[in-house]
């Protein structure tokens, strides 16, 4: 009996000194792991921030953007006068000079409107000479009192009259001869026909309400190229800056544009600033309504930090630019 309780006794000291083991291994794998989790938790809060120092650009920058061309001037040509197209002198394509001959129209009803006005011009001439033939007797029958102040009044008034009458009916000769002149059809400037949309024995109708015009006309000596620069580019946009023009038609040849002006307004739907260049195109290669890739040579800046930078300093040749993501632009300082 004895034996048997100190083997009892035995064993429960051993099982006593693992229990103890046990718990203490507990404790300290559970205070390992606190503290790995401690360290782990303050390395995932420190941010790594890299530093640059911005530094002067040595190149010019360059700004690439769509742009639409158009002729210096361009005008649709319409009837000043109703009519049928009598025959047409020049098609599209064809170079016209200031003044030339485009189309004639016939207009029976204004040419028949003239000769009758022109006689009733005609007739007033005569009147109003009769009338101051009558006057001028009157005149001198009234220093005689042959007769009297009232009919010699009346006479002078009726000359008077017949003078205006004349005056209103060459002015009649005079606007019908204008509107007759409207028949010829001419070129207002030097310039490229471009379309014609009439033909021969077609009903013309004065005015531009009334039907497509008649000719398009567009002088191409000089192109003008718009383009709407974003806002981040409006202050650099000054006139006198020059710009690479590609076209998709003229593969491997560049063109030159100057920045005439720009509308000195952000449109508020797109906040871009619309810019005008000007082209040089006395050959005749580029086309009114072509498209282009305008290639803007940007002045270089004095300092500039990258676009994924977020600034906490005032960025200068001697202080660094902290760097972390950041969406934004490239920015001098």
């Amino acid at each position: 009996m004895k034996s048997s309780a100190r083997r009892l006794g035995r064993v429960s000291s051993v099982l006593g000194i693992a229990a103890v083991v046990a718990l203490v291994w507990t404790g300290l794998s559970a205070h390992h792991s606190s503290a790995r989790l401690e360290e782990s938790t303050e390395a995932a809060a420190i941010v790594m921030v890299a530093t640059i120092k911005p530094a002067p650009q040595s190149t010019l920058g360059e700004l690439i953007l769509p742009g639409n061309i158009q002729a210096n001037y361009e005008a649709p040509i319409y009837a000043r006068t109703s009519g049928y197209l009598k025959r047409w002198l020049v098609d599209i394509g064809t170079s016209v000079k200031a003044g030339q001959l485009l189309a004639e129209i016939e207009s029976p009803e204004v040419d028949s409107q003239l000769r009758q006005a022109e006689a009733d011009l005609a007739t007033a001439e005569a009147n109003r000479k009769i009338a101051d033939l009558t006057a001028e007797r009157w005149r001198n029958l009234r220093v005689t009192d042959s007769v009297s102040k009232q009919e010699a009044d009346e006479k002078i008034a009726s000359a008077a009259s017949g003078d205006a009458q004349m005056q209103a009916a060459r002015a009649n000769v005079q606007r019908l001869r204008e509107l007759s002149g409207f028949e010829k059809v001419v070129a207002p400037f030097d310039a490229v026909v471009t379309a014609r949309n009439t033909d021969i024995g077609r009903l013309i109708t004065a005015g531009e309400n009334t039907g497509p015009a008649l000719f398009r006309v567009a002088d191409m000596h000089r192109l003008r190229l718009y383009v709407s620069v974003p806002q981040t580019y409006a202050a650099v946009m000054k006139a006198g800056l020059k710009a690479d023009l590609l076209f998709p038609d003229r593969p491997g040849k560049t063109y030159v544009g100057t920045l005439d002006s720009t509308s000195s307004a952000i449109d508020t739907s797109t906040r871009t600033l619309l810019a005008q260049l000007v082209i040089d195109n006395k050959d005749g290669e580029l086309l009114p309504g072509a498209y282009a890739e305008v290639h803007f040579k940007l002045p270089p800046q004095a300092a500039v930090c990258p676009t994924n930078s977020l600034r906490t300093c005032c960025c200068s040749a001697a202080t660094a630019c902290t760097s972390v993501p950041w969406m934004g632009t490239t920015t001098s300082y």
